[in-house]
């Protein structure tokens, strides 16, 4: 019980490291969430400092989800619950990007954390869900059409090997992806009710900034 207290607090605290306003400090001095949408993510930061800084954040923002479940976890747990406190880090860690503890429990969307968390627990559908939100951002210019749409694509992939492919997929680790897709979207409603509005941001990958 005191092992996955702990296992709970740290991957929070590695998810609520708030990497897309340390950038706006770094590279700009400014609050990223004054500027542009003014959310602290990834899409944000490459629409305000470039797609350049725009990577870099993504990529921290995964490693955030990726340390707590594959470095971290293991170390609190026997080789039997290990899986168990892999999901209990994943879940920790991603509400630590939504709700961060450093920014007033206002963080990012959670797209990025929840990607370093399956980079290993379900690889082939998270790779289907990278080449769906490539396809939609690609095509609309909607990062969080994109970010929604690649979420439920995630999901099914991992129904399809589990039930149409017979590939030995936990229970718990459907539940996580159930409860990752639940959080997303809801961290993106206020892009849904602009997208239905009409009036969502589109994302600009031009070298101008």
């Amino acid at each position: 019980m005191i092992n996955a207290l702990l296992i709970s607090i740290i991957a929070y605290l590695f998810g609520s490291i708030p990497t897309a306003i340390i950038a706006g400090k770094l590279l700009k001095g400014i609050d990223i969430r004054d500027h542009g949408s003014g959310n602290a993510g990834a899409t944000n930061v490459l629409r305000v400092l470039g797609w350049k800084a725009g990577l870099v954040v993504l990529l921290i923002d995964m490693l955030k989800g990726f340390i707590p479940v594959f470095w971290i976890a293991p170390l609190f747990a026997t080789q039997d619950y290990v899986v168990y406190y892999q999901i209990l880090a994943a879940i920790a860690a991603i509400l630590g990007h939504i709700w961060t503890l450093f920014a007033g429990f206002k963080g990012g969307k959670g797209v990025g954390t929840s990607a370093g968390v399956f980079l290993g627990l379900a690889p082939w559908p998270l790779l289907s869900a990278l080449a769906v939100f490539i396809v939609v951002v690609a095509l609309t210019r909607y990062v969080s059409l994109g970010s929604l749409l690649a979420a439920l694509a995630f999901l099914a992939g991992l129904l399809t090997e589990r039930f149409v492919l017979n590939i030995p997929v936990p229970d718990i680790l459907l539940y996580l992806g159930a409860i990752v897709v639940i959080l997303i979207w809801y961290a993106h409603r206020e892009n849904i009710k602009r997208l239905i509005a009409g009036n969502e941001n589109k994302v600009s990958f031009s070298s101008s900034k």
